[in-house]
């Protein structure tokens, strides 16, 4: 009797990334009755042949209507908090501490004032608010909500002093991580969720970044952008450049750069490759291993 073939055990990675493309395509990843996916632009030829093939690299389609916009924008950021809920806790021996992941869904004016480094706004805000002129002047550039956040709690003395007295009452008692010092949990990094990109977007995703950058006390969190927009020049728009965004995380790029190669559009295939080769375009399997750096 033949033994059954050894067949290796798939990286745990690779088996998130199938889930996040399942649930994707049930809730988010829709072809419509005309074979348009739901993440391409129907009137750009080329933004729907690339969809098309993404589709048929990743599996079976769903077909249905389109969601609209807000609902289908709603729902990847869901489908992107799960997704890095369950990789990136799988990195503790790489990055240990107290995370939460959380997708933040009520946009409140100071939600960021949650963390250390922008616990300010909440003084400015009511400053504002009590100062028309005040308030001009500073515009919304502190009223940022992020999409979806990685949090890490703060240490106690014990956990610090773990291998060996460390810290005491004398020393260390402005540190933002002890949780002695009486500060607020820190954000770690703030995700900004675009499943497609037009234009307003990419000024959004950029405009939230740099108040991010501005508005900070302490270190600055990781910032980053997961999309699903199939067009390379659109992703170029946001990609490109250094000094707001980290890095723009594609939910697949592998199948992004099979497809546009196979239609044979070598502008859209030298444009990834520069987007690529210069760390600017990731896939989103490498967002957990980025966030635990």
């Amino acid at each position: 009797m033949s033994k059954a073939p050894n067949i290796p055990t798939p990286a745990f990675f690779a088996e998130a990334r199938r889930s996040f493309h399942a649930a994707l395509f049930e809730e988010v990843l829709r072809t419509n009755d005309a074979g348009v996916p739901s993440n391409a632009d129907k009137d750009n030829k080329a933004s729907v042949a690339i969809a098309k093939g993404i589709v048929n690299r990743l599996g079976a389609e769903v077909t249905g209507a389109r969601l609209a916009g807000q609902m289908s924008g709603n729902q990847f950021e869901a489908i992107v908090c799960k997704f890095i809920s369950q990789t990136f806790p799988r990195l503790s021996h790489l990055r240990p501490g107290e995370w939460a992941i959380e997708q933040i869904t009520a946009r409140a004016r100071t939600v960021l004032a949650r963390f250390e480094q922008y616990s300010h706004l909440i003084a400015l805000d009511k400053a504002a608010r009590k100062d028309p002129e005040l308030a001009a002047a500073l515009g919304n550039d502190y009223t940022i909500t992020p999409d979806i956040v990685v949090v890490r709690g703060l240490e106690t003395d014990e956990r610090i002093n773990a291998p060996g007295l460390i810290v005491d009452a004398v020393v260390s008692r402005l540190a933002s991580l002890r949780a002695a010092n009486g500060g607020l949990p820190l954000l770690h990094a703030s995700i900004s969720c675009k499943w497609t990109i037009r234009s307003d977007r990419v000024q959004n995703a950029r405009s939230e970044a740099l108040n991010l950058i501005r508005n900070r006390k302490g270190r600055l969190p990781h910032v980053a952008v997961v999309t699903g927009e199939p067009l390379p020049s659109r992703l170029s728009a946001i990609a490109l450049g250094t000094g707001d965004i980290d890095c723009v995380y594609h939910f697949a790029l592998p199948e992004l750069v099979a497809s546009v190669e196979e239609l044979g559009h070598s502008d859209s295939v030298e444009s990834l490759k520069i987007m690529i080769s210069g760390k600017r375009l990731k896939d989103i399997s490498d967002l957990p291993l980025d966030l635990a750096v």
